[in-house]
């Protein structure tokens, strides 16, 4: 199923919101003189490191305040409004985790400590410090799953937006369509004949002969071919009744089972083929039902199969796509790897490598991935939502990704969402230059969007902070309230109105949408809690290592 364009609305838990710091002093509860973040930066040993770069950005904001550690390895940050801000160090190759830092009051902050290279750190483009550091990325994979565990931290780097976008992405990512029809044309596995007949003539078939295998099977492919799988399944049924022996009959009843949302049916049909005739098309679609009834150690194993049986493009992006949906992150990189080196021309498989390099924290290099699946096909808009959606969430503006969204909105002039994510992107690579034309021209463009797309609330949102980061307070506030109208569950939104409201003295409106915000971002929190607990994570096996998630 082809990935699905979003409408702005739907991007709300996906994405981070953003707004130039040093424009956009709408925090609530902000004092004069603010708070003051201490820290101490430390090597892997436990030494401190000396002009190390400190980054502060605020969680969901694009701009960022750096500075530099003194020969103790301290750092400061004066006057840090209330908020969550994410912090972040690096010394030449090493870099440390993301560590969330909420300032709930103004004066001295409980002292941060960042280590270098550490265990969950954001790690540089170069290379991957992780599990995939003891692995070699050979043409054949050399790793095990050995089982589940519930879902941990574990396979995701960055703070908790990052983490969301890694999710949405490898959602969509699994979801990409391949560019060959005939391998997605369902129920026919490489089976090129046409069909006799209209349906009515094959209707009229059946009728005189209703037990027949001959027409119930012509007639049930006849609705697979078109889609319509409760249709197929009573005439495919039939003619197992009346054959069972035959094969393609019974493939194409499991597929219809399959695709009709039968999975333990289909999954019966599944079995008896594989005693009969095991083949790679068959591993897969147990692959697939083993997914579906919540085995994906049995998926997963069966996807390797499928690959190792016959190593197309399908086959090894089912396999990358089941590792990288339980969070094998590494492995599913290998994986795709592989299918890049013998599919290049394959722009799904280097956008879903580019989602698993984002989930690695190598933001840098899933960048490029994206940009190249564009360039192998200009004209679908997957790897532009993806780039998109990665240079909102990453913490430093990426490679390539203006030029080819640029190019996304001059290839869709009237696609509300290529507007937004260029404007995005280029309000973020400005950094914390303060550069009004450039300003103007980003308020353009998302008004644009807007206007396309009334229900576009991000584009509000931003739009919002654009006038609240000028200090024009009721203007911000008309649009905060649009972007609430277009999605009354935008958290950010209401909490930003609030501050509006107290900037123009209106602290009893302030307080309500204070409330609004806390309560939707409790229940957002919870349903993101309760999805990532459905999803089991791999224990990967490397040689010579044991388990690890």
């Amino acid at each position: 199923m082809a990935i699905r364009v979003f409408r702005c609305i739907e991007s709300t838990l996906l994405f981070t919101t953003a707004a130039m710091l040093l424009l956009a002093p709408a925090l609530r509860g902000q004092q004069p003189n603010g708070a003051t973040l201490n820290g101490i930066v430390r090597d892997p040993a436990g030494r401190a490191v000396a002009d190390a770069q400190v980054v502060l950005r605020e969680e969901g904001l694009p701009a960022s305040r750096e500075t530099a550690t003194d020969a103790a390895g301290r750092f400061t940050f004066n006057e840090v409004a209330t908020g969550t801000f994410n912090l972040t160090a690096s010394s030449r190759t090493l870099r440390s985790a993301v560590v969330a830092v909420t300032v709930s009051t103004p004066g001295e902050q409980p002292l941060v400590n960042l280590v270098l290279g550490g265990a969950g750190a954001t790690q540089s483009a170069s290379a991957p410090q992780d599990a995939s550091q003891a692995m070699q990325f050979a043409d054949n994979p050399d790793f095990a799953i050995a089982a589940v565990t519930d879902w941990t931290a574990a396979g995701g780097h960055g703070s908790d937006s990052s983490l969301r976008t890694s999710e949405a992405l490898t959602r969509d990512a699994v979801n990409l369509k391949s560019g060959n029809t005939e391998s997605a044309a369902a129920g026919l596995h490489g089976r090129a004949a046409e069909l006799e007949g209209s349906e009515s003539e094959l209707r009229a078939t059946v009728a005189k002969d209703p037990k027949g295998f001959e027409a119930n099977y012509k007639l049930g492919r006849f609705y697979v071919q078109a889609g319509r799988y409760q249709d197929a399944i009573p005439r495919l049924q039939a003619a197992y009744q009346a054959d069972a022996a035959s094969y393609d009959n019974e493939y194409d009843l499991a597929q219809a089972l399959k695709m009709a949302g039968d999975a333990t049916q289909a999954q019966e049909h599944v079995h008896r083929l594989l005693a009969r005739n095991p083949n790679a098309d068959l591993h897969r679609m147990e692959g697939e039902l083993d997914e579906k009834l919540g085995d994906p150690l049995s998926a997963v194993r069966e996807f390797q199969e499928a690959a190792s049986e016959n190593p197309s493009e399908d086959n090894y992006f089912a396999w990358g796509s089941e590792l990288l949906v339980h969070r094998a992150i590494w492995q599913a990189k290998e994986v795709f790897d592989e299918g890049a080196r013998l599919y290049p021309q394959s722009a799904r498989m280097l956008t879903a490598r580019g989602a698993a390099l984002f989930a690695g924290a190598l933001y840098d290099e899933a960048a490029l991935d994206l940009c190249r699946a564009s360039d192998l096909n200009p004209e679908s808009e997957e790897p532009y939502l993806f780039m998109g959606k990665i240079e909102i969430a990453a913490p430093d503006p990426l490679p390539c990704v203006v030029e080819k969204l640029a190019r996304f909105e001059k290839l869709q002039p009237a696609n509300s969402l290529a507007i937004y994510y260029y404007a995005m992107a280029l309000w973020k690579q400005q950094g914390q230059a303060q550069d009004p034309q450039l300003l103007d021209r980003v308020k353009s463009m998302l008004t644009r969007a807007v206007s396309l797309d009334p229900k576009c609330a991000d584009g509000y949102l931003q739009l919002g902070n654009l006038s609240a980061g000028q200090k024009q307070w009721e203007q911000a506030i008309g649009l905060y309230l649009k972007a609430i109208e277009a999605n009354p569950d935008l958290s950010d939104a209401h909490y930003r109105l609030g501050v509006a409201y107290e900037r123009t003295g209106e602290n009893a409106k302030a307080r309500e949408q204070f409330q609004l915000h806390d309560a939707i971002a409790r229940e957002q929190a919870a349903e993101i809690q309760r999805q990532r607990e459905e999803v089991k994570q791999f224990l990967v096996v490397l040689p010579g290592q044991a388990a690890r998630p």
